[in-house]
């Protein structure tokens, strides 16, 4: 069996220490020099950017986020040991991890370590196709003779080199199409190389849980469990005009990826249709501050996206779920396209404050839609807000200023919430 050193880059037959050097970091499939699709993903990002700017964090529990009425953003490996998770409540990571040290985002450094991670794979190919800063697919079909390593071994080179010269880690996922490459990266984070080889597809999929479809969230998968599906077993038993004539467009992509079918590319500039950002929190909330903060966040990261992009867009998407589960979007379209923070949150405030009810909430989003250039963006006076404009100012004079001398120069109030 086809055999890498993670370590060395020693390729082999299958063994359980490197020949070379002794040790134990193998990678071995039948089909590893034959898989030419990949997900990375880097580990535990902001806060392994925090540890390595500051090398006195090395061992201790690290989370990136904001004050108690906050939530965090990321947390470290140490942390999540203690139970600190994603869009947790600050006061809740605090009570699990009391000796934590909390991070505000600082989003230019984490921007330049992507940039350094990019460049690594555009050494390798050009076929990249960027999910956020800290993760991506690549395609390496067909660069074996310009590489002179099949594409396992230069993906192994690839999360080294970040290790090396960034102090960076990184985990690949090694598949044959998009869907089973992400699944795979996540199979032995952090530091992780896992294979899915096309022989063993189904046999892997079949006693998985359907949550590990990209995608499918809660109420997706609930509508699943109510028709009996739970694992891709039993998403198998189901005849595919079945399956759409239940569960529309979705039910059709649903059994393609049952059998580990994903014919989607990898590529490099897919069009933009929307730029949204959302959280689930971990306990459900009413609190209307803690709702008006994380919709302030939501809404300055969705700006931050379009400006980054140079996008604009016309309609804002206010989402949400209750506690039951049900989901209520709400949207409606500006007079010209806006990239602006200020307004999309009062847009979206606007749309929050039409919802009936006073209900709890377990996710809050927001978004952008019927994208153009930024070329296009806030040309009008809004006549029945005349002070828009000198917001708008602001905020770009805001963005100058940190962009200049980092995220943290200037915080509005209502991120603190």
């Amino acid at each position: 069996m086809p055999a890498l050193c993670r370590d060395c880059l020693t390729t082999f037959d299958d063994g359980a220490r490197c020949p070379a050097c002794g040790r134990p970091r193998i990678v071995a499939h039948d089909e590893l020099w034959h898989l030419s699709i990949a997900h990375m993903d880097c580990d535990a990002f902001y806060a392994s950017v925090e540890k390595r700017d500051d090398p006195t964090l090395a061992d201790k529990p690290v989370i990136i986020g904001g004050g108690r009425r906050g939530v965090v953003s990321t947390a470290c490996y140490v942390a999540r040991i203690r139970g600190v998770r994603s869009a947790m409540p600050m006061f809740k990571a605090l009570a699990l991890c009391p000796d934590a040290v909390v991070i505000r985002p600082r989003m230019q450094a984490y921007v330049e370590a992507s940039r350094a991670i990019r460049a690594m794979m555009e050494e390798l190919t050009p076929a990249i196709e960027p999910l956020s800063l800290d993760e991506a697919f690549l395609d390496l079909t067909g660069t074996a003779r310009l590489h002179g390593h099949p594409p396992a071994v230069m993906l192994a080179r690839l999360v080294k080199r970040m290790k090396d010269e960034l102090g960076l880690t990184g985990s690949i996922g090694l598949s044959h199409n998009k869907f089973l490459a992400k699944i795979a990266s996540d199979l032995d984070k952090p530091r992780g190389f896992s294979v899915i080889g096309r022989a063993e597809t189904e046999a892997f999929l079949r006693p998985r849980p359907i949550r590990l479809i990209w995608g499918v969230g809660d109420a997706a998968q609930a509508s699943l469990e109510r028709a009996g599906i739970r694992t891709f077993e039993d998403l198998m038993r189901w005849e595919r005009t079945d399956l759409t004539a239940r569960f529309g467009s979705m039910g059709d992509r649903l059994w393609h990826l049952a059998r580990g079918q994903d014919h989607r590319r990898v590529t490099r500039n897919a069009p933009m249709k929307s730029i949204s950002n959302e959280t689930t929190f971990h306990e459900d909330t009413s609190d209307p501050e803690i709702l008006d903060g994380h919709l302030w966040r939501m809404c300055e990261k969705v700006s931050d996206r379009a400006k980054a992009k140079g996008l604009a867009g016309r309609v804002v998407t206010l989402k949400l779920k209750r506690s039951d589960f049900s989901q209520i979007t709400r949207r409606t379209s500006l007079s010209d396209p806006t990239q602006i923070a200020d307004r999309l949150y009062r847009t979206a405030r606007a749309l929050f404050d039409l919802v009936p009810g006073d209900g709890r909430y377990r996710l809050l989003g927001a978004g952008l839609s019927d994208l153009v250039p930024e070329t296009q963006a806030d040309l009008g006076a809004d006549l029945l807000d005349p002070q828009a404009g000198t917001r708008a100012r602001a905020e770009r004079a805001t963005d100058a200023i940190r962009a200049r001398f980092g995220e943290d120069a200037i915080v509005k109030g209502r991120a603190l919430r």
